[in-house]
């Protein structure tokens, strides 16, 4: 293992490797975006497709807006809560 071609060839091995797992995360990382890019523009279109919110913070912002809506209608309809 003291030949100097041993590390030369591994020293271009794991290069060789390193290049392959950056182009695959680089292709992964560009088809996630043109999939974002397309989901927005579906949005945009206005094509009466509602994207599900996208975060827990926002789900639970929605049902506590739609109870206050609902004990308004009671409310509203002489319905005592």
């Amino acid at each position: 293992m003291s030949d100097p071609n041993f590390y030369l060839i591994m020293a271009t091995a794991a290069l060789a490797g390193l290049g392959m797992v950056t182009a695959a995360g680089l292709a992964g990382w560009r088809g996630w975006l043109a999939l974002k890019r397309q989901e927005l523009s579906l949005a945009r279109a206005g094509d009466g497709h509602q994207p599900a919110p996208s975060s827990a913070g926002a789900r639970i912002e929605i049902a506590d807006l739609k109870e206050r809506i609902r004990k308004l209608e009671a409310i509203a309809a002489g319905v005592d809560l």
